[in-house]
């Protein structure tokens, strides 16, 4: 899938988002209370970049522990900005946040970050020196020595151990109530649409993007997330 067709896509389910993927909350629970815990020696009033933020999950989790951070919220598809929006009012963080749709390279502001989340976004670049160029974009936008916790879909799909957990990762959707119809897309999307590669693989696009030492912090099932720091 291309950009707009990606777009497209976040755009259709941005209005039953959160409630399609309520039942799978705890992996994103145990990620956000992680990536907390790594984000914990920042400055009181450290300003936190949120690439592909969607609906919000991780920004209103920081918020929600540090009441003097402040947010650049950047997302390509509209609708799922504008539940994001609606969820800071409820937060009653917009003060705190400032909201971008579009790509990083549209991004208008100079100011740099301390920190950067990007959560499950740079699987779908499926070219691999666009990859790492999209990683160099968020380095960029840090200062030096700020940090980014990433996260994507990660295993070797040639190897016996893929198969045991696209197996179990499909019965966990199953039981989360996900459609057959969108578990048959995901399956397809997998091999054909997500850059899906070994986990040391994409720490090496990260580490090619700028960074250094990218360190993985969590797995849950073909979840792998990494900490790093600009290099």
């Amino acid at each position: 899938m291309n950009q707009d067709e990606i777009k497209a896509l976040f755009d259709q389910q941005a209005a039953s988002y959160d409630q399609q993927w309520a039942k799978t909350s705890p992996i994103r629970n145990c990620l956000h209370l992680l990536l907390g815990s790594l984000f914990a020696d920042l400055p009181a009033e450290a300003r936190i970049l949120c690439v592909g933020v969607g609906t919000g999950d991780e920004l209103f989790y920081l918020a929600s522990q540090h009441p003097g951070w402040r947010f650049t919220a950047v997302e390509p598809s509209g609708r799922m900005l504008d539940v994001c929006r609606e969820r800071a009012e409820k937060e009653g963080v917009t003060s705190r946040c400032t909201f971008h749709e579009g790509y990083l390279e549209s991004l208008p502001t100079a100011e740099l970050h301390d920190a950067a989340t990007c959560l499950l976004v740079s699987q779908f670049i499926t070219n691999l020196d666009e990859r790492s160029g999209f990683f160099r974009g968020i380095a960029a936008k840090l200062n030096s020595g700020g940090i980014l916790a990433s996260a994507d879909l990660a295993s070797d799909i040639a190897s016996p151990e893929y198969d045991v957990l696209l197996h179990a990762w499909m019965n966990m959707m199953s039981a989360a109530d996900v459609s057959e119809e969108m578990m048959a897309r995901m399956r397809h999307a997998y091999a054909h649409d997500v850059g899906v590669l070994p986990p040391a693989r994409i720490a090496s696009i990260i580490e090619a993007g700028g960074f250094e030492l990218p360190v993985p912090f969590f797995q849950a099932g073909l979840i792998h997330a990494w900490l790093s720091r600009r290099a």
